[in-house]
């Protein structure tokens, strides 16, 4: 009889309706544990999303203690003859190029067309003993460049694409091919430059004459150096590549001619990586104290899933958005952070350079207060300080000290590192399993309890549904008795 559904024939009431409206009340702590379920993890999100913030300010730490940013360099040709990218270390001033060669591939083509005539061409996919009638397998050949050789057998069947493939292949720095509308093979390095004493395709071995005799690659052509003086013509310098790097300064060869390289400092980037960098610190210290002082409403609990589709999309949207209010109202641990990088902004680096203190190069905080301690930054004053002393201002963000004379930027990587581990000791990140942070934990505890509460809701579900039937039955029983007393006391005054 356990768990038994009844109809409520007998006493005439709804018992589907009732038992629902009994579990409906029984089932209020679940609803409890599901919203308060919902509430952990929301918190649990909003602190990774603090982590995912304070990563992105960690990484623009990153590059203020970079050398190129503050003595990052640019370049400037005159003309299209050279192209220049200058390096941190390249000296300021202005340097003059004269490309008097350019570097090229050493390449061989076939003397002469290769098909008997216009009319009968080969096929480069026959059998190359069909297509050169005068070829005789003589055995091998050899191919040698600057990157090593390697030998080469041509069986009967195999076809001219078939071997020129297996040259390309071979991992030698050559490419070879057959170009139908030259009736040509082609042979070339793949880099460039002159890399060896004589050729730099060289062909040996008895089977080489069918390179030399039936494909008629007898001419090399190229493989040249790239020529170029510097500053003057007593100063030539060669390169195998229409690259080189030389005082800081990479070169890139486009055409014979002269060029003047100018190399100047390139305040403007440096100012930008500083402007960076206290824009992503304002946006953090903006947003998460709006996170600290938000109100919880508690009129807003989280929906639970029968409620939720109950609702539009749209209701539940702003319902949700009036929810997650105040999840980290108060926050010590974002706070201690808040304040602690305030007070690394505020204090003085001592260092042997020329600048102690932000307010030095023109970063000063914001005089409103409502602002939160919000950074400004005078960058006239900044390309000052930047134009002026660049390694200074370098050392007054990423010194390389303790206590006081640790950089600015240090510090503030030091406080984020802190709070990042304190966040994930309680939220985790997104691969951490639940049961290795705090709050994790918590819904573990609630899974299990909602599980094991589920579990005696059927139990009293069940307790219910014999109750009615057991009271059905009686019920039920009494009408029986009822009637048959009435027959047989009717049927006596008759």
């Amino acid at each position: 009889m356990s768990g038994m559904r009844v109809a409520g024939n007998a006493t005439g009431m709804d018992i589907n309706q009732i038992v629902d409206d009994l579990m409906s009340a029984e089932r209020e702590p679940l609803n409890k544990m599901e919203q308060d379920k919902t509430g952990i993890e929301w918190e649990r999100d909003a602190y990774r999303d603090v982590n995912k913030e304070f990563l992105e300010l960690d990484n623009l730490a990153l590059d203020m203690k970079l050398d190129r940013t503050y003595q990052s360099k640019e370049a400037s040709s005159s003309s299209g003859a050279v192209s220049a990218e200058a390096g941190s270390e390249a000296g300021e001033g202005r340097y003059d190029v004269e490309v008097t060669q350019l570097a090229s591939a050493a390449y061989n083509i076939s003397e002469n067309k290769l098909s008997p005539s216009d009319e009968e061409k080969i096929d480069p996919d026959g059998a190359v003993s069909e297509q050169f009638p005068d070829w005789t397998d003589s055995g091998s050949f050899t191919i040698t460049t600057s990157e090593g050789d390697e030998t080469f057998d041509i069986a009967e069947d195999d076809s001219l694409n078939d071997v020129l493939q297996n040259i390309s292949e071979a991992g030698i720095g050559v490419r070879a091919f057959y170009d139908e509308s030259a009736d040509k093979v082609m042979m070339e390095r793949s880099e460039t430059g002159n890399r060896m004493d004589g050729d730099e395709i060289q062909f040996s071995g008895n089977g080489s004459d069918f390179l030399t005799d039936t494909l008629g690659l007898n001419n090399e052509k190229g493989g040249e150096d790239a020529e170029f003086n510097y500053g003057d013509a007593d100063f030539k310098v060669t390169s195998h590549d229409n690259n080189y790097s030389i005082n800081g300064l990479d070169l890139t060869f486009n055409e014979v001619g002269s060029s003047t390289v100018n190399v100047t400092n390139n305040v403007e980037g440096a100012v930008e990586k500083v402007t960076d960098f206290v824009d992503k610190y304002n946006e953090i210290i903006e947003g998460l104290g709006e996170k600290l002082n938000e109100r919880k409403n508690r009129d807003y609990p989280p929906l639970t899933e029968e409620q939720k589709d109950a609702m539009e999309e749209d209701e539940i949207e702003k319902w949700e958005e009036q929810a997650k209010k105040g999840l980290l109202q108060n926050d010590t641990v974002i706070s201690g952070a808040l304040t602690q990088m305030r007070n690394s902004l505020y204090s003085n680096v001592e260092n042997n350079g020329e600048f102690k203190h932000l307010s030095e190069i023109g970063i000063d905080t914001s005089s409103n207060y409502r602002e939160r301690g919000k950074l400004e930054v005078d960058e006239d004053k900044l390309r000052d300080a930047l134009s002026q002393d660049a390694d200074s201002v370098k050392k007054l963000f990423a010194n390389d000290g303790e206590d006081n004379s640790k950089g600015i930027v240090r510090q503030i990587e030091d406080t984020i590192s802190n709070t990042r581990l304190s966040i994930e000791r309680k939220a985790g990140k997104e691969t951490s399993l639940n049961q290795s942070f705090t709050l994790g934990r918590e819904i573990v505890s609630l899974d299990e309890r909602m599980l094991n509460f589920e579990d005696r809701l059927t139990t009293v579900e069940n307790r219910y549904w014999d109750q009615f039937g057991a009271m059905e039955e009686a019920i039920q029983e009494m009408n029986s008795q009822s009637s048959y007393i009435q027959q047989n006391f009717g049927g006596g005054m008759m």
